[in-house]
C-alpha cells in the first residue's frame, strides 16, 4: 500500500469518525451518565438531518438550517425525556429499551409516510463540494469540514463535562439524585437540559453527516448499533472513551472497505468482539469501573 493510500484511509477514516463521534457522545451522555438506555437516539438524528435537508433543498443557508435543524431535534429530545422517558427511570432497563426501541419505529412509519421511502440528500454549498490540494493529493472539502467539525466539538465538550460547574452538577446528580435535590439543585431540570444538549448534537451529526450516512427513514435502526459500539467499546459515561472508540471505528471500517472489502461488512464486528475480551469496561472507562 503507497503512502498516499494509506493517508486517505486516514482520513476518510476520521471524517467517519468524527460523524459518528458527534452523534454517538450525546448517547454516552444520556446512557452512560443518566443511565438512561435510548434506542430512539438515531431517530433524533435522523430527524434534524431531515429538517436540515428539506429547508437547504427550498435554498436557505446550511448553516441557518443546521441552527433550526439542531434545535427541532433538541427541543423533540426534551419533550420525549419529559413526557414518555422520565417516568420510566425507575422502572428498569427492559422498559426503556421496548418504549424508546418502538419510539424508533414510530418515527421510521412517520417519515416514510410523510417523505416516502428514498434517501434525502442535504445540500452542501459549493465551496464544501469541490476538492482541496492537500500536498500529496486533492482531496474533498467536504471531508475536511468534518474532520474539523469534529475536533472543534470534541474539544467544546471536553471542557463543557470536564471543567465547568455544568458538568459538575450534572455528575453529581448521577451519582446521588436525592442529595443533589437536598442541596438545592433541580435534578428533573438539569437531566432535561442534558437530554436536550444530547438530542440536539445527535441533529448535528445527521445533517453534516448525510453525504456520508444518506438520510432514510430506516436511518435510525440502520446505524443503531454503530452508535452503541461507540458507546461501549469507549466505556459507559466517558466522553474521552467514546471519541477514541469512534475514530476508531472509523479507521477500522475504512481500511476494512478498502483493503478487505469482501470481509469488511464483518470487520468491524469482530474487533469489537476482541476489543471487549480485551478491555471488556471499555478503551477509557470511568475510573470508578477501570
Amino acid at each position: 500500500m503507497s503512502l498516499v493510500s494509506f493517508l486517505t484511509i486516514l482520513l476518510d477514516g476520521l471524517a467517519f469518525g468524527m460523524i459518528l463521534f458527534i452523534i454517538s457522545v450525546g448517547l454516552t451522555i444520556t446512557m452512560g451518565l443518566m443511565r438512561v438506555i435510548n434506542l430512539a437516539h438515531g431517530a433524533f438524528a435522523m430527524v434534524g438531518g431531515y429538517v436540515v435537508a428539506i429547508l437547504t433543498g427550498d435554498g436557505m443557508n446550511l448553516w441557518l438550517a443546521i441552527l433550526i435543524g439542531c434545535t427541532a431535534a433538541g427541543l423533540l429530545g426534551g419533550l420525549a425525556e419529559m413526557t414518555i422517558l422520565r417516568p420510566l427511570y425507575r422502572k428498569g432497563e427492559m422498559a426503556q429499551v421496548l418504549l424508546t426501541f418502538g419510539l424508533a419505529f414510530v418515527s421510521i412509519s412517520a417519515l416514510t409516510e410523510i417523505f416516502g421511502p428514498n434517501p434525502i440528500p442535504v445540500v452542501f454549498p459549493d465551496y464544501m463540494t469541490g476538492q482541496l490540494d492537500i500536498g500529496f493529493r486533492t482531496y474533498p472539502a467536504y471531508r475536511l469540514f468534518l474532520i474539523g467539525v469534529g475536533l472543534v466539538m470534541a474539544l467544546c465538550l471536553w471542557y463543557l463535562i470536564d471543567k465547568t460547574l455544568y458538568g459538575a452538577r450534572l455528575r453529581a446528580a448521577v451519582d446521588n439524585p436525592n442529595m443533589a435535590r437536598a442541596v438545592g439543585m433541580n435534578v428533573s431540570f438539569l437531566f432535561t437540559i442534558t437530554f436536550v444538549g444530547g438530542s440536539a448534537l445527535a441533529g448535528l451529526g445527521g445533517a453534516i453527516g448525510a453525504g456520508i450516512l444518506p438520510l432514510e427513514p430506516f436511518y435510525s435502526l440502520k446505524y443503531v448499533v454503530l452508535f452503541l459500539i461507540v458507546v461501549i467499546v469507549g466505556g459507559e459515561g466517558s466522553f474521552k472513551g467514546s471519541f477514541a472508540a469512534a475514530i476508531a471505528v472509523g479507521l477500522v471500517d475504512t481500511a476494512g472497505k478498502f483493503l478487505i472489502p469482501d470481509v469488511a461488512p464483518y470487520l468491524i464486528y469482530i474487533v469489537v468482539f476482541l476489543l471487549l475480551l480485551w478491555r471488556p469496561n471499555g478503551l477509557l472507562p470511568p475510573k470508578s469501573v477501570a
